[in-house]
This record gives structure tokens, sequence and C-alpha cells, in this order.
């Protein structure tokens, strides 16, 4: 099995990468501040304005380490990466799936259904630790709604755009109650509904940047086994959107980015004094929370779980590369279909 590597997150502004030898060196301020190993690393996340050396670029690609250039508040901007990778042939079977309908939805179901049931774990693991007369209505209420769902996509044989009405309503039905699962600053974090590009208050920008992370990670998993992260099944496809990618991702976000937000705010990891809002209205993160969150998601994907389908206990961080995987056997034939990722 693929051994965990690191992702090299570059934050501080002006801040240079080059290489020396096999070693990744980060320099500020006319000094090193960071030296790691290439072959210890998976990728280069640069926020901002960070120079990268035209040598680092080339040994990155010769190493298949992508390095990713985001704004400094998270926004993509670009990616460096060498040959493309995995077989041709398993990238014609992927747009050929496409079109056909039938196949799409095999799927697509899977992966609405480890949706569903991955947003009804967060509500469920909130009532079992935080159980208060005030949220126990609305959490249990959107428990049983999220159960229904969950009987109605296992039970009926719908199309696509059945199912993304039904994904679309579970994605409701959980930010719904999501103010519900913050305990503690609520002056700082309420959650009110979900906005993006900007996000206009703390918990969506919050919630926005981990997206980033767990999209970057996808995108990588895809790439690594030789899938098209733009051609997808769920999302609709659209130029210069990953929507594989943001398929992949609909597996994982409640789970790793939006249980790790809760936890971060509800622990007082982070706190309100972190975020900015913008003359335009849109809210951002300073560095200093950036590092903490960055910290915690590389924390997170060290932990160890057994994954449903395999029966083994694996790191959180070889997650999407397990799926990535599969689902490459489900398009080749080699599986009956796709075993999505459900967590306990």
């Amino acid at each position: 099995m693929k051994r965990v590597l690191n992702t090299l997150f570059v934050m501080t502004q002006g801040a240079s990468v080059c290489h020396e030898g096999e070693s990744v060196l980060v320099r500020a301020d006319d000094e090193t501040r960071l030296r790691v190993p290439i072959h210890l690393l998976d990728g280069v996340v640069c926020f901002g304005a960070i120079f990268c050396t035209p040598s680092l670029l080339g040994l990155c690609a010769e190493r298949g380490v992508t390095v990713t250039f985001l704004s400094e508040h998270g926004r993509f901007l670009a990616r460096v990466e060498g040959p493309v990778s995995g077989n041709v042939l398993l990238r014609r079977r992927q747009y050929q799936a496409l079109e056909q309908p039938q196949f799409v939805t095999t799927i697509v179901r899977p992966i609405v259904l480890a949706k569903m049931a991955n947003c009804r774990t967060v509500l469920q693991r909130a009532l079992r630790d935080h159980p208060t007369p005030e949220r126990q209505g609305p959490l249990e209420n959107a428990v049983r709604h999220l159960g229904t769902l969950l009987h109605e996509v296992r039970s009926n044989e719908s199309d696509l755009e059945t199912l993304r009405g039904k994904e679309g309503e579970a994605a409701n039905v959980y930010f719904g109650v999501f103010d519900y699962l913050i305990t503690a600053q609520k002056d700082a974090f309420s959650f009110r509904g979900r906005s993006r590009r900007p996000p206009l208050d703390n918990i969506n920008a919050l919630l926005s940047f981990l997206y980033t992370l767990v999209a970057h990670d996808a995108r990588s998993a895809l790439e690594t086994v030789g899938l098209d992260p733009q051609a997808g099944f769920l999302h609709a496809l659209r130029p210069g959107r990953p929507s594989l990618a943001l398929d992949l991702m609909e597996e994982f976000r409640a789970i790793l980015a939006d249980r790790l937000a809760l936890s971060l705010i509800n622990l007082r990891q982070v706190q309100g004094k972190g975020f900015e809002q913008t003359e335009s209205g849109a809210v951002m993160m300073d560095e200093e929370t950036r590092k903490i969150v960055l910290s915690a998601y590389q924390e997170r994907k060290k932990d160890e779980i057994e994954h449903p389908f395999l029966g083994e206990s694996v790191p959180v961080g070889l997650l999407m590369q397990i799926q990535a995987r599969l689902l490459a056997r489900h398009l080749r034939g080699d599986l009956d279909a796709y075993p999505p990722m459900f967590f306990k």
C-alpha cells in the first residue's frame, strides 16, 4: 500500500522555495526556515506571494510532487505537475461511462448514500456527545429525515437528476441544523447558512478553507491513479471545474472537514479574532489561524480507521487514494459496484 506522504504548505509571504540536492528548502529573510527531503513529499502548496525556483519546479515534476498555487486566502490559482500519469485506456473508459446514464447512476448512488450517511453520523455523534434539550428535537428530526432519504435512495432505481435532487435535499437538512453543532463561541461562529465565493462569516470562511484542502487531496488522488479529475458523474461537467474531485469529496466533507471545523471551534483552538472582514464583505482567516487549521488537518490525516470494504486499518490520509483506486477498478470492470466510504 502507498505510504502516507506529507504536503508542504508555505504561507510566509515573500518566502522562496528552492532545492539543494534531494531536499526542498523554504527560505525567508535570507535564512533557511525549513528543509524537507523530497521523497517525503507528495505535494507543495503555496499561499499568496511565494516564489518557487524553476529548478525546484523541475525536480518536483520529475519526482511526481505536485506544486499548487493558491491565493493568500485559499482560492485556487494554478498547478504545476509532470507528465500525466495513468493508463490512457482507463481515461477512455471514464469518458465512455459518462455517455451511459445507467452506468453513471451506479457510481452516483453510492456517493450520495455515503454523503447522507456520513452527515447523519455527524449529527448522531453530536446528539450522543452533547445531549441538551434545546438541540435534541431539531437534531433528532434531521437524523430521521436523513434516514428516510437514505432509505429512498437505497430502495429506488432513481435516475441521475433524482439522485442529485435527493443529495441537495440532504445537504439542506444537514446545514439546516448545523448551528446546533456549535457549542462554544456562538457570538463569533453563529451559522446562518452556507455562503461561498466569498464566505460571509467566520464559520463559512473556515469551512471553505477546509474544503479547499480536501479538494486538493481528492484531485491529487484521482490523478495518481490515472483518472481525469474534470470528468465527474454527480457534479455536472463545466469548463475548469474538477467535477470528479468534487464527487469524491462528497464522501469526506462531513467527517474530514465539517467535524474538524467544529472541533477547532468548540475546543477554542481557533477564535473569532483570527478572522477579518474585507471591504467587499468577504471574511478571511489571518495567517496564524491558517497555520492552526493546516496543522490540525495534517494531524487528522495521521489517524487510523478501519476501511469498511478492505477490512484493514489505514491512515485517514490514504482514504481518498483508496477510494480513487476502487473507482478505477469499477470503471475497468474489476468490481461490480463502487464501494463508498462510510464512516462510523
